[in-house]
């Protein structure tokens, strides 16, 4: 999904010199810290060189219509094993000649886009079109250019005709005023994305820095002060914020979909739910969202050093207008802790935790675990016969947070052991003495789950405190920290991967991830990107148990608990469809395609197949009975002090209503309390 969005101009030799001298110096700090601290350093040598080259190849140049194969191969002979002899000499000038080089190849291809859009299309013309999974080689030739980029923009063209309508024959019957307005659409966009690539003023030297850092690890990256601060901010509840979200809607233009009226963007009075996003602008530069990358829409609207905002908006296609926003720091309720009840007769607590976000002023009582604790105490007043806590889609965050939630529900004992780049062991233990809630618990995890909710996770699995029931999780076990490249400096800072974890029983579930003891099926699961799919993850490994530890209860108890669940839902009517729709899902996406014509029929047909796919996953829904879910007292009494929550809490409840995992782990903690 990722596009490019860069190009870095040196003008004279003398700024030359100094941008390169600056990027190779900033190169052998990152290096340095590396060598120093990561824990798992390697060389800097031709494996490194292969590896970065080939990575920034394929995000310049993707679908490999940029490059030509000449110029690829003149590239790869001077660069592809050298980088790293360019480096630790202090030469980056390399960067310069492959900017160049695509600076070229963008302006070309512009001019060759241009001469499209004056000539009209051929679709009666047999050809065919592939798509890749994977990168293909660079294969483009001068007199084949025209050639591409016409039959790309012919596929674009009849892919947004397909879009039209799900009525062939009409779309048939109108093609030309369609296929008008469409090509316009395809050509202006595809323009407007390459001006939007040679104006931008993000640099390319981030690019490279990051495919340095990511050779050691997948999680080891450069920070620039501003995405630091971006980074640093993710991992709190309160930050920045427009009050405001948005989405795609089905002609893929950026929504504003909701507003917090105690947000910057509705006390404007200018904006209103369904506005189009036209342009967004820093101040500095300008994106034009039709043709810009998410990616950069994002960082836009989501970088803490955007204090301020303008948006050109369009209502109901009338006319533009701009807003001006100034962020305010705002709660994020969709990162933060919230609690509810499920049923009435056994009344059993539901706690979500999106991600282990921290207080990291140290000022306040806002991390996590502390917020996990309050809502604990709202629901045992309720006197709650078990507890659900739901890690699903939780990237994550302060491992000193989960290290403090284990601690809450583990009596006392050791956690975990971490061992740094020396091989030196510490072990982990469990910062409280005595539990916060003592009764039955089930925790969700799905592929989404990761790093810090690994960890708690796994915790409280390996003691026998929680039954684990989803899918397997992410399978990230490292921890990381930001440290400076130059201290005097302090604009530049290396995310650096310093410490292994493993688990009480001396395993580890890096790379692997933690296996629930109820396993589920969930939609897309083929697809999630998973630790082992990054080439240059850290591998599974084991260390010599050495730990006492008490189990919360005998290991059968969790077992029988498990073997009752599996054969409850063996014939349950949505796992066993998730199953088949999962299959699909690896057909579409995962299977090698075959040639299809490049017909409007055809074209139609592959839309229609995909869109039939995605309707099948909207509509499918579970056929249980829905669960009666609730606040709590003392939740209730707060709606009733802030009614403005109303809005996202009922979204939340009608979201559990019909959640089929939600229902299994009810089902589970009302057996284990019928066993006893």
């Amino acid at each position: 999904m990722k596009k490019l969005s860069l190009l870095f101009l040196l003008t004279t030799s003398v700024l030359f010199s100094q941008n390169t001298n600056n990027t190779c110096e900033i190169l052998n700090k990152i290096n340095a810290l590396i060598q120093a601290e990561h824990i798992r350093p390697k060389p800097v040598d031709d494996s490194l060189s292969v590896f970065v080259f080939d990575n920034l190849m394929n995000e310049l140049d993707p679908s490999r219509n940029i490059f030509y194969k000449s110029e690829y191969g003149d590239m790869s002979e001077k660069y592809r094993t050298n980088l790293d002899d360019f480096i630790l000499s202090d030469n980056c000038s390399f960067l310069d000649d492959i900017t160049q080089k695509y600076k070229d190849g963008l302006l070309r291809t512009k001019a060759v886009l241009e001469k499209i859009q004056k000539e009209p299309i051929d679709y009666t013309k047999n050809d065919t079109i592939r798509f890749y999974k994977k990168s293909f080689p660079f294969y483009l030739k001068k007199e084949d250019l025209e050639k591409v980029w016409s039959k790309k923009i012919r596929y674009q063209i009849l892919d947004e005709i397909a879009e039209t309508s799900d009525n062939l024959d009409s779309i048939k019957a109108n093609f030309k005023s369609i296929e008008l307005k469409a090509k316009n659409l395809i050509l202006s966009n595809e323009i407007c994305r390459i001006n939007t690539l040679l104006e931008t003023n993000i640099k390319q030297e981030e690019k490279l820095y990051n495919y340095f850092c990511t050779y050691f690890d997948p999680h080891t990256a450069y920070f620039s002060d501003d995405s630091k601060t971006s980074f640093v901010a993710s991992l709190s509840k309160e930050h920045l914020s427009l009050g405001m979200t948005v989405n795609l809607n089905e002609k893929n233009e950026i929504i504003i979909a909701e507003l917090d009226p105690n947000g910057p963007a509705y006390q404007t009075g200018q904006i209103k739910k369904g506005d189009q996003i036209v342009s967004i602008s820093n101040q500095k530069e300008t994106l034009q969202v039709s043709c810009a990358s998410l990616e950069s829409i994002s960082t836009m609207i989501l970088s803490e050093s955007n204090k301020s905002i303008t948006l050109t908006l369009k209502r109901n296609s009338g006319k533009s207008f701009d807003v001006f926003i100034e962020k305010q720091i705002m709660k994020d309720e969709e990162n933060s802790v919230f609690s509810f009840i499920i049923g009435k007769d056994s009344k059993i607590g539901y706690i979500k935790i999106p991600s282990f976000y921290a207080d990291l002023d140290g000022n306040s009582r806002k991390g996590c675990a502390d917020d996990v604790a309050r809502e604990v105490i709202k629901l045992e007043r309720d006197n709650i016969k078990g507890l659900v806590i739901d890690l699903t889609d939780n990237g994550g965050g302060s491992m000193e947070e989960a290290i403090k939630l284990a601690g809450m529900f583990i009596d006392y004992g050791p956690l975990s052991i971490v061992v740094d780049n020396n091989q030196v062991k510490s072990v982990i233990n469990d910062p409280y003495k005595g539990l916060i809630y003592k009764g039955p618990i089930v925790i969700l995890v799905n592929s989404n789950t990761a790093s810090a909710s690994e960890f708690f996770a796994s915790i409280l699995q390996d003691y026998n405190r929680a039954l684990l029931l989803g899918s397997t999780t992410l399978g990230k076990a490292t921890m990381q920290t930001i440290l400076s490249l130059d201290e005097t400096k302090n604009t530049d800072f290396l995310k650096i991967t310093i410490n292994k974890f493993y688990r009480v029983t001396g395993k580890s579930h890096q790379y692997k991830g933690v296996k629930p003891d109820v396993m589920l099926p969930e939609f897309y699961e083929g697809v999630y990107q998973k630790e082992s799919d990054f080439p240059t993850a850290i591998k599974n490994d084991s260390i010599e148990p050495f730990l006492k530890y008490k189990p919360y209860v005998k290991r059968a108890l969790i077992d029988k608990l498990a073997k009752n669940s599996t054969t409850r839902l063996a014939d349950n009517y949505f796992f066993n469809n998730i199953n088949i729709i999962n299959q699909k899902i690896d057909e579409l996406v995962n299977k090698p395609k075959a040639e299809i014509p490049m017909t409007l029929d055809a074209i139609f047909q592959q839309k229609k197949t995909v869109n039939s796919l995605w309707t099948e996953i909207n509509t499918f829904n579970d056929e249980n009975n829905p669960l009666d879910v609730y606040n709590s007292t003392v939740n209730q009494y707060l709606l009733s002090v802030y009614p403005n929550d109303k809005t996202i809490n009922q979204y939340q409840i009608d979201h559990l209503k019909t959640n089929p995992y939600l229902n299994e782990a009810v089902n589970i903690i009302n057996d284990f309390n019928t066993a006893k």
